[in-house]
């Protein structure tokens, strides 16, 4: 299977003429707004106020969830998993045997995937929309973050691409030697454990390489001068002033409803 999820830069969008600094801002808040926050009504407003903005904007957050599929089926899982763990308080719904699903703990479960996915969809919008060159220019210039740490970063991001095309270089060189062809669940899991061995000896090796390159040029030594400005446009105001419209709402339907709970609480 060909897997490349970062491999392009989505530079038609509404988010991807947005400063950089301000997406990354605007995201982080929209995650620890969601992240703080267990009950169910905070979580769905956020969701759906978050939903209908990247409709809006052109986004289209169900062909980025079906594309990022893995994710989408980690935030299924952990909603199950939470579901099975959670107190079984009210009528059952469904019984394993081993196990029961409660009304009550379906509802945690539930809960815990909507808040995963308000926490994922403004992540996947600012991974797509956002070029690492780009982030370490508002890094520098704009957040005055230490020139060794942007630069990294930016090598780090861009390493991602070339990771995801080895990784379909190792899966295409074992089926041509007629590897994996035909096997069982157990044996498809050793094939992806020792083809992930693989790929984390290249990333070390990449990375070793990588950072011996960057000294041997003096990326550390001294302050560095910058070759272009990040930008800002009325479009950095509107979409902040959005997504605190969205936490604001959200918070603000829960507290008036009574049913707020933060994670402390």
């Amino acid at each position: 299977m060909n897997t490349d999820f970062f491999g392009t830069i989505d530079r038609t969008s509404y988010f991807s003429n947005l400063n950089a600094g301000v997406k990354l801002i605007v995201s982080f808040t929209l995650i620890i707004a969601a992240l703080i926050v267990r009950d169910p009504l905070t979580s769905g407003i956020l969701f759906a106020l978050e939903l209908l903005g990247f409709i809006l904007v052109g986004f289209r957050p169900v062909n980025v969830l079906a594309r990022f599929w893995p994710i989408l089926i980690a935030v299924i899982t952990t909603g199950w998993s939470v579901a099975m763990l959670s107190a079984k308080s009210g009528t059952t719904i469904l019984d394993l045997g081993f196990n029961t699903i409660t009304t009550d703990s379906a509802a945690v479960g539930a809960a815990m995937m909507i808040r995963s996915l308000a926490m994922v969809l403004p992540t996947l919008a600012f991974v797509l929309t956002t070029d690492p060159t780009d982030l370490g220019d508002s890094l520098a210039q704009t957040f005055k973050l230490p020139s060794r740490f942007v630069l990294a970063t930016v090598a780090a991001l861009r390493l991602v691409g070339i990771l995801f095309a080895e990784w379909n270089a190792l899966g295409q060189a074992r089926r041509a030697r007629g590897l994996g062809a035909g096997q069982s669940l157990a044996g498809r899991t050793q094939t992806f454990g020792g083809q992930s061995f693989a790929l984390l000896v290249q990333a070390i090796r990449r990375g070793s390489r990588l950072a011996i390159t960057m000294e041997a040029r003096g990326f550390g030594a001294g302050e560095r001068t910058w070759a272009r400005v990040p930008s800002y446009s009325p479009r950095d105001v509107h979409v902040s002033v959005a997504a605190a419209v969205i936490i604001a709402v959200a918070y603000g339907a829960s507290i008036a409803a009574g049913t707020i709970q933060f994670l402390w609480a």
